[in-house]
């Protein structure tokens, strides 16, 4: 499902309009992006929690040439399930 299918699914559900759900589906992203991006975490009961994990540097290697490449340290949005969302899943 992609952004777009995902807004006409909300409107179908809530009865808004295609505009008015898109525009609800982008404000939750950018919320999402906008406190992850400060260093917040986002707690959602039931479903998940989205975090900020810092990735050290590392050193991997081209695949092609073998040669040593270096990686560098950066920050990483992590998400992880929820109970309800599990159990949804699995049962």
């Amino acid at each position: 499902m992609n952004k777009n299918e995902l807004a006409a699914a909300v409107a179908e559900k809530t009865g808004l309009g295609k505009g008015e759900a898109a525009s609800a589906v982008d404000a939750v992203f950018d919320t999402i992006t906008g406190t992850l991006k400060s260093g917040g975490d986002i707690r959602i009961l039931g479903f998940g929690n989205f975090s900020v994990s810092n990735r050290a540097a590392t050193t991997g290697r081209n695949p092609l040439t073998g040669q040593p490449v270096d990686i560098p340290a950066k920050r990483v949005a992590k998400f992880s399930a929820g109970k309800g969302l599990k159990d949804a899943l699995n049962g």
